[in-house]
C-alpha cells in the first residue's frame, strides 16, 4: 500500500517500512507519531483520492533521529559597490521510519 501523507506542509509519497526526512518535528527520539492528512491511498490497482484527505485514513511512523542537512552557502554582492555578504545555513530534518497505513 502506498500513501501520499502531508507531513509538517509538505506531501510525501511513503509506503510501509520506507525511511524518509522531514522537516524537524517536535517529537522525542524513539517516540511515535500520527499522521491524519493523507491526501491518496494506493492499494494495488484500488486509487482512493481524498477530498481534501481520506477520512479514516492515518499513517504512523517512529521518530529514528533528528539531523542537519548539508550546507548552503548564500552569498550576496552588488557590483562596484563593496558590498559583498557571506551566510551559511543547514536545515534542520527529523528521520522517520513508515510503521503502518490504515484506510
Amino acid at each position: 500500500m502506498i500513501a501520499v501523507v502531508n507531513i509538517a506542509g509538505q506531501q510525501f509519497k511513503c509506503s510501509s517500512g520506507q525511511k524518509i526526512f522531514v522537516h524537524r518535528l517536535d517529537a522525542d527520539r524513539g517516540a511515535n507519531v500520527q499522521f491524519d492528512q493523507v491526501l491518496m491511498l494506493i492499494n494495488g490497482d484500488q486509487t482512493t483520492v481524498g477530498t481534501p484527505v481520506v477520512s479514516g485514513a492515518s499513517i504512523s511512523a517512529k521518530v529514528l533521529d533528528h539531523v542537519q542537512g548539508d550546507k548552503l552557502i548564500v552569498y550576496k554582492k552588488k557590483r562596484r559597490k563593496g558590498y559583498e555578504k557571506k551566510n551559511g545555513h543547514r536545515q534542520q530534518f527529523t528521520q522517520i521510519e513508515i510503521n503502518s497505513i490504515q484506510a
